[in-house]
């Protein structure tokens, strides 16, 4: 009930506001259980892709989001709570197998499920690999996936930022429905898993036109965090033990550079250049 009471209090303000955009919402079947796999570009993904589907959309979302302290974190998990998020462990192992069977309730009880394959946000604007849990979840539960694409969100809320950029209109567009049923009973075999995921992720790649990257978007987070560490902790110049650079030969008339004979020590006698192929011996 509080999630209609939300969407009908947000959305006319959302629309004013952001003036957001929608393609082939007819392609997002009015009932039965389904799968809504989506790109994820930025914290406001959660608004615009439910936005203009006239059925509930519960999203498997993090559970730091519901682990706040304070009038905060009261907060944060009222509202979560509200518009149909479920808290999931991402730690992977047992965690990830405790969120697959959410994620199968929800679809046993007839709902819209919506997960983002990737896992995570995007750190570039770019598309990066899916985890193989959407594809379990569609064998099991044997329901059709219908690929959504977020477009704009990554510059209408770039990373970091919790003010909007206005002058982007953000937009969502939502595929025809993948159906799977050729794998039924093959729920556990690794390649038909990722198989499926890739077929999916390329799905909202042709949707979002999104580059697409091989990579887990949380492993090369991982890596341009451990980028930035190793750059903040590198060592700066000590201008006492720096070393002078030479300076740079004049140049010659005809715009060659002329060497410069070394200093020579005392007591010694600097020897002269040796001549070039060039020179003549007469």
């Amino acid at each position: 009930m509080f999630y209609w009471v939300v969407k009908a209090v947000l959305a006319p303000i959302l629309r004013v506001l952001f003036r957001p955009w929608a393609e082939g919402t007819e392609n997002v079947p009015r009932s039965g259980p389904a799968i809504l796999a989506s790109n994820h570009l930025s914290f406001s993904d959660h608004f615009f892709a439910p936005l203009p589907l006239p059925r509930k959309v519960v999203f498997l979302a993090k559970s730091e989001y519901f682990t706040g302290r304070g009038i905060k974190g009261m907060f944060s998990r009222a509202f979560f709570s509200g518009v149909g998020q479920i808290p999931v462990d991402r730690s992977g192992g047992e965690a990830s197998e405790r969120a697959l069977a959410t994620g199968l309730r929800v679809l046993a009880s007839g709902q819209l499920l919506g997960i983002y394959p990737e896992g995570t946000r995007t750190p570039d604007g770019r598309l990066f690999r899916g985890k193989t849990g959407v594809a379990r979840l569609a064998l099991e539960a044997r329901v059709p996936v219908i690929p959504c694409a977020m477009v704009g969100g990554f510059e209408f809320q770039p990373p970091g930022k919790i003010t909007p950029q206005f002058k982007v209109r953000p937009g969502v567009r939502f595929g025809k429905p993948l159906d799977f049923s050729r794998y039924g009973g093959m729920e556990n075999d690794r390649i038909v898993l990722r198989a499926v995921t890739d077929e999916i992720i390329y799905e909202i790649m042709k949707l979002s036109g999104q580059e697409y990257v091989d990579e887990y978007a949380a492993r090369h987070k991982s890596l341009l965090q451990a980028e930035k560490r190793a750059h903040r902790h590198e060592p700066k110049a000590d201008p006492a033990t720096a070393v002078d650079v030479p300076p740079r030969p004049a140049a010659a008339a005809d715009g060659q550079a002329v060497p410069e004979s070394p200093a020579a020590p005392e007591g010694r006698t600097a020897s002269k250049p040796a001549k070039t192929a060039a020179s003549s011996d007469g």
